[in-house]
């Protein structure tokens, strides 16, 4: 759990507002999270979620007093942009991303629920397949879908998957569990928020890549 644990997200204020410095401060260090699910399919999830972080950045840094928040960013787009905007800048980047994350959230919750293939219970096929059905199917194309179906058959063994979030060191699993469920009491709050203002300002966009 070193890789997450080592940059917690921070908790979220009364107003639930977002900030943007401290998210991509914590944001800039999931990639590394998906080579722990080991194949190489899920390099383009990894990759859409830096490409992403990097134009969310490029926005705040021409105004960090005017971007303190994500939806100050959101709200300073839609005027400048008018009818374009969702569909636009650091908005659109942020809607990616948010499902990426939510993909990484749904997953390491399922986990930690103990939901699994009794069957086949040292694989995470189970919880990377819902992950994938919350978080991402529904804007994905048949091609896409059929790619990430194959990468999910090759996602990897539960123990083999903790041991790559703890940075290769052996770890008791009860003991890496507790430290999702640490990781996950302000990662799932600001995704959360996150998708709740995106529904509040109608940004929303459902078009398949």
């Amino acid at each position: 759990m070193a890789i997450l644990m080592e940059h917690q997200f921070k908790q979220l204020p009364a107003d639930k507002q977002v900030d943007t410095r401290s998210f991509l401060e914590s944001v800039s260090h999931i990639p590394p999270f998906f080579d722990c699910l080991g194949s190489a399919v899920f390099s383009p999830i990894k990759s859409d979620i830096v490409g992403n972080i990097t134009k969310i950045k490029a926005v705040y840094d021409t105004n960090p007093a005017k971007f303190k928040t994500l939806q100050q960013i959101l709200e300073a787009e839609k005027e400048m942009h008018g009818t374009q905007w969702p569909k636009v800048g650091a908005t659109l980047a942020l809607m990616w991303l948010k499902r990426g994350l939510k993909f990484i959230q749904v997953l390491l919750q399922s986990i930690a629920d103990g939901e699994r293939d009794e069957a086949n219970p040292n694989l995470i096929r189970v919880n990377a397949t819902k992950a994938y059905e919350l978080a991402l199917k529904k804007y994905h194309g048949w091609l896409v879908q059929k790619i990430f179906h194959a990468a999910l058959y090759a996602a990897p063994y539960k123990s083999d998957f903790l041991k790559a979030l703890s940075k290769g060191r052996e770890v008791k699993e009860e003991d890496c569990l507790e430290k999702i469920r640490q990781f996950l009491i302000n990662f799932t709050p600001t995704i959360d928020a996150i998708y709740v203002m995106y529904t509040k300002m109608n940004a929303e966009l459902d078009y398949k890549a």
